[in-house]
């Protein structure tokens, strides 16, 4: 089962976002790599919960948005689509990328947001714990950076395409730049704005989810993302990487279950 693509106004932009199951609310914002309608993850979530998943402007075939500029546009941004969704307080979910855009919103809107997964999020930065440039990075690289099984990781990424395929490459290249134009504004050079400064301000119940083995924000991020929001919980997943959305996704949608 795969969720629907719909398309919401908001005063900027208008929105495509993935949509499907039943029960209670919960809005799940996805990394620099996106979201498909097919992605396991949120299937899994689509289980056990009313999934709402954003794509951020330039990903897949929503509009560009050079009116989002920097962490607070993203931020005001993403609190405007749950407004146009008409959705109050739903649970709120990050990965990576889109896990630092739910952390910056539920410091921001510290009353609004009171239920914030966290899995694997940017935002920190660590000078002992330098994070990978994903911009830099080449294809043949990123399954080892992402995965814990490799192998099994490659296949995931590039649906059994060989990454030193002409038509591949070509795709890659002409989607990232897109999609990566659009994340870099928050993330380039470095995956950083100042939120380590505001983390105090959270006041959701909050669960942080890592995979053991995540090569690109290693666990040590998620001591410091701990230290910083009051209460905090913290579910480790052994052998999973960055992407533990993809290889361990019922064990991630148990960990979110922890919020209700």
């Amino acid at each position: 089962m795969a969720l629907e693509l719909k398309t919401i106004a908001t005063p900027h932009v208008p929105v495509r976002y993935l949509e499907g199951g039943q029960g209670t609310p919960l809005v799940f914002l996805h990394g620099a790599g996106g979201a498909m309608p097919e992605d396991l993850f949120l299937n899994a979530l689509a289980k056990k919960y009313h999934v709402y998943a954003p794509l951020l402007p330039g990903y897949g075939d929503s509009e560009e948005c050079p009116e989002l500029r920097d962490m607070l546009d993203f931020t005001l941004h993403h609190l405007d689509v749950i407004d146009a969704l008409k959705l109050k307080d739903p649970i709120l979910v990050g990965h990576s990328m889109g896990g630092m855009i739910a952390a910056e919103m539920a410091a921001v809107a510290n009353h609004q947001v009171t239920k914030l997964a966290l899995i694997c999020p940017a935002g920190l930065w660590l000078d002992q714990y330098v994070i990978p440039d994903l911009f830099s990075t080449m294809p043949f690289e990123m399954p080892k950076l992402l995965f814990h099984d490799v192998e099994g990781g490659t296949k995931m990424l590039t649906a059994g395409l060989d990454l030193s395929d002409p038509k591949f490459l070509q795709n890659y290249l002409v989607t990232n730049a897109r999609q990566l134009g659009m994340a870099g504004r928050i993330l380039f050079p470095v995956p950083e704005r100042g939120l380590s400064q505001r983390l105090y301000r959270i006041k959701a119940k909050t669960i942080l989810i890592w995979g053991d083995s995540d090569k690109l924000i290693v666990p040590a991020y998620a001591q410091a993302f701990k230290k910083g929001i009051a209460g905090s919980e913290l579910v480790s997943i052994p052998e999973a990487g960055h992407m533990v959305t993809l290889e361990k996704p019922d064990q991630v949608v148990s960990a979110i279950s922890r919020l209700g």
